[in-house]
């Protein structure tokens, strides 16, 4: 069974048994292997851990792919003395992995049964490369300018040994056994030639827990990701994705990540009063809707005002400041997980948001929107950003392909 035929079933929302059953018996060490080994019959996977995401195609997956209820990143650097041809070797490894892994296979002879009783449970597996990359590779004339240092944000406090990265590797699944099955098949897989710079991991509330499907929500209670561009939208892939004929061909399909760290000050949000927040936010907490009226999806009435005369939306409001029509139409794929890391040594909560966005341009994307949020953002009272990251992520292989391949056989 083809990875693909998986994907339309899943956007069908028929997989039966039968077909549960198909994926289990092609699933070489999997739920079939152990049931056979164990001469158990096999049961049928649900639709949720049938579910697989193909691993070729026009761009990596985990980029427009739905949110997954876990995730890992993690960043590796190259070793002293590792250059190019040991950074080949090491996609060419991953890429093969990946996307055995992404069908339900096992990650080969080592395996280490984690998720022998699993299925895909829709994981993905995206590789990404940071500036420094080329520095250790001798590619700094491949290197986009797109690449180039994110400006510093009055907000930011940026822990330097979590930030950045020579390589940088996202992980999703719908099932924490699958996503950390695949964490450490890629960690093992990078062998002697990297060295773990940092990792960090995050979860989504899990598929099917709401009666409808719904925009995610954030540690805060917010409903966050309401005005996200849709692949529907005619210009989507114009903002998320590199168009073919840019300057650097290898990035055709690609996109640029940025990855931040936002530690959420729960203890001082919580105390706020339910008006309050909406206020910060500028939406309704129950719903989304803008405080201007409406339902979640009904655009900001930036011009409104109450009976007192003053602007319903605050002007320092988190929603009207990140607005599109309020960056110059600049716009990026929010893609986050949450974290919670434990208790502080102050007692506060390690927690907040693993800010992940996509597009063809961080300098038009990212940059634009954050800056003008640095400089009157209401919410920025409540988060502190402590990591950062930016990473070109190339376009999907193709059969017989590894990610990156162009750049690094140019």
């Amino acid at each position: 069974m083809r990875d693909n035929d998986i994907s339309r079933r899943r956007l069908l929302g028929t997989v039966g048994a039968a077909g549960a059953t198909g994926l289990v018996l092609g699933a070489a060490g999997g739920a079939a292997a152990h049931a056979a080994a164990s001469g158990d019959v096999p049961t049928a996977l649900t639709t949720l851990g049938s579910t697989g995401i193909p691993f070729h195609g026009t761009h990596q997956a985990g980029i427009t792919t739905p949110l997954q209820a876990r995730g890992h990143v993690i960043a590796f650097d190259l070793v002293p003395g590792a250059g190019r041809r040991e950074a080949a070797a090491l996609l060419r490894r991953w890429s093969a992995l990946a996307s055995e892994l992404m069908a339900g296979r096992a990650a080969g002879e080592g395996d280490t049964g984690v998720a022998l009783d699993a299925g895909p449970s829709s994981l993905t597996v995206t590789f990404g490369f940071g500036r420094s990359f080329f520095d250790r590779t001798g590619l700094v004339a491949q290197r986009p300018p797109q690449l180039d240092p994110l400006p510093a944000f009055s907000s930011d406090q940026l822990d330097k040994k979590r930030s950045d990265g020579d390589l940088w590797v996202q992980i999703g699944a719908d099932d924490a056994l699958v996503a950390f099955h695949a964490l450490r098949a890629i960690q093992k897989a990078a062998g002697d030639a990297t060295r773990v710079r940092w990792q960090m991991a995050g979860f989504n509330r899990s598929p099917g827990a709401t009666g409808k499907p719904m925009t995610a929500r954030n540690l805060m209670g917010q409903i966050d990701g309401t005005r996200n561009p849709k692949p529907s939208e005619p210009d989507f892939d114009k903002r998320i994705f590199v168009p073919s004929g840019a300057d650097h061909a290898w990035m055709a399909g690609g996109s640029y990540a940025v990855v931040r760290r936002i530690r959420m000050l729960l203890d001082d949000w919580e105390q706020l009063p339910l008006t309050k927040q909406e206020q910060v936010i500028g939406r309704r907490k129950s719903d989304g809707a803008p405080l201007s009226g409406g339902s979640e999806t009904t655009e900001l009435a930036l011009d409104k005002t109450g009976p007192d005369g003053k602007l319903v939306i605050p002007d320092n409001a988190h929603a009207r400041i990140s607005a599109p029509e309020q960056n110059g139409g600049a716009a990026m794929l929010r893609r986050p997980f949450s974290f919670h890391d434990g208790i502080g040594a102050d007692g506060t909560p390690d927690a907040g948001l693993l800010f992940i966005c996509w597009q063809a341009d961080p300098l038009r994307g990212f940059v634009p929107v954050q800056r003008k949020l640095d400089r009157g953002d209401a919410l920025s009272a409540f988060i502190r950003h402590e990591a950062s990251g930016l990473f070109a992520v190339p376009g999907g292989p193709q059969e017989g392909e590894y990610v990156g391949q162009l750049l690094l056989e140019s």
